[in-house]
């Protein structure tokens, strides 16, 4: 119960981070505001790590320093870099299509046991994203050209929260190798404070045009709440959920995300669900809800 508890409230922060984010990075630049979450957050965890610390082989540093590339630097870069280009609802529900990748690489990587019905599930789950990932390109086909440049935009967000997610997935597969090794709290601190270094050299970049004195209240909600809840508490949880649940298990609970974006998106951007995201969304869920059947009906048995 604790592990379903912990990945309930990481998923819920998570979604609503989509839209959070997006309005911060109106007035702060995102690899700045990526490396100022982290790096700041790594500090909350940095003597926790410590003190848990016990000596780790390479395969297990290893299985750490991946953990923080694909989980920081590559999910949350394009995480960013997507919200720039597309309707931060978007990035949720292709987000919650992760199970698909996590089941495809934990029958390889993890070994874990492979479910038909989670096979059937997954499929109507890739159909939904697929409509909400090209839905851009066939809104623009029957528009004008300037509508066409934006649904142009709206596709290359798309594929930013595509890469996003497979970041996300393979740090559950690195993390899982962890899980019951070494201590949640040192794989969080040592993730945080590697993940973060990867985003100084753009950040210098970003420098160039931006400087600290342009921090606006937006720009603060993003930072706070990118240091305390969507970095340090979401991880913390997910990482102690990996070490309570399969890694199957918890990718289904990334079904929380899109009704938590969707709730903090039309009150603080405007962002309405069409037609296209309410049908992907609804075949995202049906496929995930086929899947869990399998997952229900096991533990009744």
């Amino acid at each position: 119960m604790a592990g379903i508890i912990a990945i309930i409230i990481a998923n819920i922060i998570w979604g609503a981070g989509s839209p959070i984010f997006k309005y911060a990075l109106d007035d702060i630049p995102p690899f700045t505001l990526a490396f100022i979450r982290f790096f700041s957050a790594s500090f909350i965890f940095l003597p926790l790590a410590f003190h848990h610390y016990k000596k780790m082989n390479l395969k297990l540093w290893w299985h750490l320093i991946m953990g923080a590339f694909w989980g920081i630097a590559v999910n949350v870069s394009f995480f960013f870099l997507g919200l720039k280009l597309a309707p931060s609802i978007n990035a949720s529900i292709i987000s919650s299509t992760g199970p698909i990748v996590l089941y495809v690489l934990s029958l390889r990587l993890l070994k874990e046991k492979p479910h038909p019905q989670i096979i059937r599930g997954m499929f109507i789950s890739l159909l939904g994203a697929l409509i909400i990932i090209l839905a851009p390109i066939i809104k623009s086909t029957q528009l004008h050209t300037l509508t066409e440049q934006a649904g142009m935009s709206t596709f290359l967000g798309n594929l930013a929260f595509v890469a996003a997610m497979i970041g996300g997935i393979m740090l559950s597969i690195d993390n899982k190798q962890l899980a019951g090794k070494v201590h949640p709290y040192t794989v969080t601190g040592f993730q945080f404070f590697i993940g973060s270094l990867a985003f100084i050299p753009l950040m210098v970049m970003e420098l160039e045009s931006w400087h600290f004195d342009q921090l606006t209240d937006k720009s603060w909600i993003g930072i706070l709440y990118g240091v305390f809840l969507s970095s340090a508490l979401a991880y913390a949880a997910h990482n102690f959920a990996l070490t309570k649940m399969s890694a199957q298990k918890v990718g289904i609970f990334t079904y929380l995300m899109p009704v938590a974006a969707v709730f903090v998106a039309i009150p603080l951007l405007g962002e309405y669900p069409d037609i296209f995201f309410i049908i992907g969304s609804c075949t995202v869920l049906a496929g995930i809800l086929i899947g869990e059947r399998h997952v229900a009906r096991k533990r009744k048995n």
